[in-house]
């Protein structure tokens, strides 16, 4: 265990699923008290349920991040019940595939408030308290797609470079102040939301399901996607003292597939 993650107060947004859940899961295996966020009260309410199994501290909350007064009604509750947030894992994301000139205008404005401006949102409301305690960690799950791009991900890719650009300014910025700011860059990992745009390849193609995930397999050299946990080991490793000297990096973890 990492003693000193030991009743930290953690963030985890989106974490009703997929990477999300695995990081709340990975805090609390080392007794962080964590807040679980999402849009849908049931699925983090399992969430936490599994975090209270372990022995540990769980808040779940319902909020749309894209919305500045959910996220300061969010702040308000945490201090409420826990106190002030000190890690923060932007997790919350949209990764629709689809073409430029298919895409309807509103999925973009969705795409880019939920991954971006939701990301500015939380580091806005969460970072002056941080900086105010001369210590705090965040950490934006980013993707490969912040570095490079694909067909059908314009929105996406476009989203995610933008959060990278916010992760090296707050970086600079809050050099000197205790607080580190990171990304995680993963390349495909084995979730739900991979497999429904496998699924929509295979419809759109004509290949068969396992055929469209071979595909993204075979983007990356180890030829696998990537475990959530495998993200969520490094997000608590970023969180702990052993790193306090990295800041404004982009860490890929994608078996090879970008090496930028």
């Amino acid at each position: 265990m990492i003693e000193e993650l030991k009743g930290k107060i953690v963030l985890v947004t989106g974490s009703s699923r997929g990477i999300g859940r695995s990081i709340a899961l990975a805090f609390a295996h080392h007794e962080a008290k964590v807040v679980v966020t999402g849009r849908t009260l049931e699925t983090l309410e399992a969430v936490a349920a599994e975090i209270r199994n372990l022995g540990n501290q769980a808040l779940p909350l319902t909020c749309d991040v894209g919305r500045r007064e959910e996220v300061r009604a969010l702040a308000q509750q945490i201090r409420s019940q826990f106190g002030a947030v000190q890690i923060l894992i932007n997790n919350a994301g949209l990764a629709p595939a689809v073409s430029f000139l298919e895409m309807e205008d509103r999925l973009w404005d969705e795409v880019i408030n939920v991954n971006l401006t939701g990301t500015y949102n939380c580091c806005k409301l969460f970072l002056p308290e941080m900086i105010a305690a001369r210590w705090g960690r965040i950490i934006n799950i980013a993707s490969t797609l912040s570095k490079v791009a694909y067909s059908h991900t314009a929105a996406y890719t476009s989203s995610k470079h933008a959060v990278l650009g916010l992760t090296r300014a707050l970086a600079v910025e809050t050099a000197r102040s205790g607080v580190t700011v990171n990304a995680i860059c993963p390349g495909y990992v084995d979730t739900e939301l991979t497999l429904k745009n496998a699924r929509l390849m295979a419809e759109k193609t004509g290949k068969g399901l396992d055929e469209a995930l071979e595909i993204f397999k075979r983007t990356s050299p180890q030829k696998r996607l990537i475990a959530p946990e495998e993200v969520a080991d490094l997000a608590v490793l970023l969180a702990s003292e052993t790193t306090k000297g990295i800041t404004g990096q982009a860490i890929n973890v994608d078996g090879g597939a970008v090496m930028v």
